[in-house]
């Protein structure tokens, strides 16, 4: 079997609002090898993202996505997801 050599993702860097979602597009260099990769939250309470790669922005911060090789998980790419706060709104709620 071919073992990977890179992890190749779209964007290496990504915006999103609250609630947003963005999907990491990856691909395992050389395309012989496996392309099953794993994706992982540096910090589950800015995004997560599903074993699928689907992000999903729940706070402002930021935070790295690591995206590995299933089957060498040294071989891997990071994605910057970063959420800026929301614009200052009147809150419905009446504050805190």
């Amino acid at each position: 079997m071919t073992e990977p050599t890179s992890v190749n993702v779209t964007e290496t860097t990504k915006t999103l609002s609250v609630g947003e979602t963005y999907q990491i597009k990856a691909s395992v260099s050389p395309a012989e090898a496996s392309q099953e990769v794993t994706y992982t939250s540096g910090n589950t309470t800015v995004a997560s993202v599903s074993s699928a790669g689907l992000v999903t922005a729940k706070a402002a911060g930021t935070t790295a996505i690591t995206v590995a090789s299933k089957v060498k998980t040294s071989v891997k790419k990071t994605v910057t997801i970063t959420v800026p706060a929301p614009a200052a709104e009147p809150d419905p709620t009446g504050g805190e």
